[in-house]
């Protein structure tokens, strides 16, 4: 059986290239963009099982989460969005574009395979 693919988005090489790697340890594919402006095309084009974004980056990344979630094509797509304890704004901008679960960078680290199936679960 094949890896599933996540598809993760950052701009910032610390928590960015942390999750690839617990990504990478839970038997994920990973592909990595670092452009918001490539999201959407590229969650279509690849059909990821799971996104994950990085909210503390240049772009309008909720706009990208609204338009993926707002695309008959990528609308089923769970969204996992992070960004520091201190963008509690981005946070709430995130949950509001549509992402399933908008969280902080620690609660992230600490809670990754938990909120994966959580986001993966079928209503």
């Amino acid at each position: 059986m094949p890896e599933p693919l996540a598809l993760v988005f950052y701009e910032r090489l610390m928590p960015g290239s942390q999750l690839v790697n617990r990504l990478q340890d839970l038997n994920y594919r990973v592909l990595v963009i670092n452009n918001a402006a490539l999201l959407a095309a590229t969650a279509k084009r690849e059909k990821p099982l799971l996104l994950l974004v990085d909210l503390s980056t240049t772009g309008d990344v909720c706009g990208m989460i609204a338009k993926i979630k707002t695309d008959a094509e990528t609308s089923h797509l769970p969204i996992i969005a992070f960004a520091p304890e201190s963008e509690t704004a981005l946070i709430e901008a995130a949950q509001k574009a549509g992402a399933n679960f908008a969280v902080t960078e620690t609660g992230l680290a600490s809670h990754l395979p938990h909120m994966i199936d959580r986001a993966l679960q079928v209503d």
